[in-house]
């Protein structure tokens, strides 16, 4: 993996410097496309507004209790900031883009297909989802690949208990993610950023472990539609783009799925991606982070923990040389 510094350890400031070129550029295009058709400037704040749930009817409420052995003891990131701030390119590269249109996304019904290498192959409908285990509330932090995290109490309970319910077969060594990539309803789906659908994975024993949380809300409430509704996984120990959103499909593998990010720039971006701060971006270092809310845009005050802080995980790659398989 290529490893570069900044000449004085300084992170990099300009959009087009830490993001891959390609979605730099698409992102120009996508704002003159919207920019064509686009509201004035408060009727897009409002419609940014309107979008953080909504689903019919508004936000639902959902009873979840804490679970404290998952939780991070640490100010979180708030609500307005979580789902305002945030990268969800089906609906565009800006960070804002995701707030402002992602109302277009119809998330009722909604069905997710389990197949592949499991002994019951099964159909499940968001209100089975919603059934399927007991809901919790964990409090996990979120590294983004850019170099900025949150803390947010997520909802949902851990994705092994779904895995039990389809009883994967001994072939299945890898579990795949497939999101929705509908273009009437995602304007950035025609874009050329990525090959799409979104297609992200995990090991058998990632997708197992108890901190893999299959997630149906957030801050007590139903995803918001730019925060992957209905249901999306989270995944703390690795950066926020292999936890995929809107998840429309789950297979269980043999080979190691061909993702998204890693087929559209493999040296930027591994299968893995394990947060490390000992493995540099090739354009940044990933030794400190930002986080939202509490500082300046060019201030870093944080060193970035191996893991994202999550040790319990570290015996997953045990013998595993994590430069190579970053």
């Amino acid at each position: 993996m290529l490893i570069k510094h900044s000449p004085n350890g300084a992170d990099l400031p300009f959009s087009s410097e830490i993001t891959p070129q390609a979605v730099y550029e698409e992102r120009r295009r996508f704002i003159a496309r919207m920019a064509a058709g686009a509201l004035a400037g408060s009727a897009l704040w409002e419609m940014a507004n309107r979008a953080a749930f909504a689903a019919p009817g508004g936000p639902q409420k959902l009873a979840a209790t804490l679970n404290p052995a998952f939780s991070a003891v640490e100010k979180q990131t708030s609500l307005q900031d979580a789902s305002h701030y945030n990268n969800f390119y089906e609906f565009g590269t800006d960070k804002s883009d995701p707030a402002l249109y992602a109302h277009t996304l119809k998330t009722r019904p909604w069905s997710v297909r389990i197949e592949g290498e499991v002994a019951k192959p099964m159909t499940l409908d968001i209100d089975s989802l919603l059934r399927l285990g007991p809901l919790e509330e964990r409090v996990y932090r979120l590294r983004c690949v850019e170099g900025w995290s949150m803390v947010i109490p997520w909802v949902g309970y851990s994705l092994a208990a779904l895995i039990r319910k389809v009883e994967p077969t001994g072939n299945a060594k890898y579990v795949e993610f497939v999101s929705l990539a509908d273009p009437a309803q995602m304007p950035g789906v025609g874009s050329r950023v990525l090959d799409w659908p979104y297609v992200e994975g995990l090991r058998m024993d990632e997708a197992n472990h108890p901190l893999t949380l299959l997630t149906l809300g957030m801050y007590g409430q139903t995803l918001p539609n730019q925060n992957g509704a209905p249901v999306r996984v989270v995944v703390p120990w690795k950066y926020g783009f292999k936890s995929a959103k809107s998840i429309v499909k789950i297979r269980f593998v043999k080979e190691q799925p061909r993702t998204a990010w890693n087929v559209s720039a493999p040296s930027e971006y591994g299968f893995y991606s394990n947060v490390n701060p000992e493995v540099d971006h090739p354009r940044w270092s990933q030794a400190s982070e930002r986080r939202i809310g509490e500082d300046g845009f060019f201030k870093r005050k944080r060193k970035t923990l191996m893991f994202n802080g999550y040790s319990q995980v570290a015996s997953l790659y045990s013998g595993m040389d994590l430069k190579k398989n970053f």
